[in-house]
């Protein structure tokens, strides 16, 4: 109940907007940040990337979540292109290499949280919202896009991007928002997002992998795991192993 009381009191006070831009994956985090934004009463606007990964089926998912939580939009954002980009610098979109068990340097897609939440602050500014979230946790830190510092920093350069737009009142300043903002870790978050969502967090997809279930193998997959284990909730997600 404590963390739950500390993302309310932290809940951005802004009557006259109540829009959020959310950045979802279809993963466990970034469904249940979802979520905690449309109890906390605000419209959402949703924002899924296809920027080339393995696991399509995120994509699946995520527009289950987004029909379920009755978001106001939902946009599917096709960036395909940056797996050419990308090359063979990340496992998540080259599907030549073998996927971890565990982090390794590898599975970090350079500065993919970066490309996201810049094209959700287009479109925040575009609709007047004051709120651009994401799901990374406490528990992501090995990954530098998904620290608090990162967020803080790229806010402020993205509304120093239309800074003049904002003094003019076109449309108001943007708040990077994610649960490591906050100082949640993964399971914290969990125990919030499942009070929330309930069984259905179940059909989220934290798999790197592709396919008709979870590998439970990957880095993502055992995260998924330890977070209900550490939660003390039971994991009735079904795993190919």
């Amino acid at each position: 109940m404590h963390e739950e009381n500390k993302m309310s009191e932290n809940l951005i006070e802004e009557k006259t907007n109540r829009n959020a831009v959310v950045v979802v994956s279809g993963g466990l985090d970034s469904c249940g940040v979802a979520a905690y934004w449309k109890r906390g009463g605000y419209d959402l606007y949703l924002l899924t990337f296809n920027y080339g990964q393995r696991a399509s089926q995120e994509i699946t998912r995520a527009k289950e979540i987004g029909k379920e939580l009755q978001a106001n939009d939902h946009k599917i954002i096709d960036i395909s292109f940056m797996k050419e980009l990308y090359g063979s610098s990340n496992v998540l979109t080259d599907e030549t290499k073998q996927m971890p068990s565990s982090f390794r340097s590898n599975i970090i897609v350079p500065i993919r949280n970066a490309v996201f939440l810049t094209v959700a602050t287009a479109y925040s500014f575009s609709i007047g919202a004051k709120v651009v979230a994401y799901g990374a946790h406490l528990t992501d830190q090995p990954y530098p896009d998904c620290r608090p510092e990162f967020a803080k920093e790229l806010a402020n350069v993205l509304n120093l991007g239309d800074i003049d737009a904002i003094k003019q009142g076109s449309h108001p300043e943007i708040t990077i928002w994610s649960p490591a903002v906050q100082g949640l870790s993964k399971d914290a978050l969990l125990k919030i997002s499942f009070g929330i969502l309930g069984k259905k967090l179940y059909r989220t997809w934290s798999c790197y992998l592709d396919g008709s279930l979870q590998c439970g193998r990957c880095e993502s997959c055992n995260n998924r795991k330890k977070a209900f284990e550490l939660a003390g909730l039971e994991d009735l997600t079904e795993y190919a192993s």
